[in-house]
Parts: C-alpha cells; structure tokens; sequence
C-alpha cells in the first residue's frame, strides 16, 4: 500500500455499497467489474477490519466499499440466538 503525506486524499473510482458486490464464499471476498475489465476485491477478512478499500489487480483504481462494519465485526462468524433459532426451526 502507498503511504500519503499529511493532507493528501485518496483518489477513488467510485463508492459502492456492499449490496452492490458480487460475494464469491470459496474465495471468501466479495467482487465488483473494473472498467478495465478485471474486478475489484476485497476479503471478509479485510473488511472485518475495517478495511474499506477495494482494488483492482490488473489497474491502479480503487473503489470506496460503503458497508455497516457491525455486520463483519470480528465475532459475527458464529451465530447470535437470533441465527441459531432460525436454523433450528
């Protein structure tokens, strides 16, 4: 990753809701088309940790993930009472 001097903004391609990603669960990340042609990815992982910035592997854009972090906070793998109702029914 590039460090940015005090006061520089990153320059992002665009803002995209989660909803709008395609999730891949083999790969564990979620997937949205560059103009270039690949997709831009990020894991669960990275966005567990508050990571919001989706990249392109074959260019150098970026997109902004617009996401509600409690939904991938670190604990969220195992299910609330909630889930486990659901599932049991």
């Amino acid at each position: 990753s590039e460090c940015l001097k005090v006061g520089e903004k990153m320059s992002f391609y665009d803002e995209v809701e989660i909803e709008d990603m395609e999730y891949f669960p083999e790969e564990n990340c979620y997937r949205y088309p560059c103009p270039c042609g690949d997709q831009f990815v990020i894991t669960e992982d990275e966005l567990i940790d508050g990571e919001e910035i989706a990249r392109c592997p074959s260019c150098s854009l970026m997109i902004r993930v617009i996401y509600n972090q409690d939904k991938f906070r670190k604990n969220a793998s195992q299910p609330t009472a909630t889930q486990a109702q659901a599932v049991a029914a």
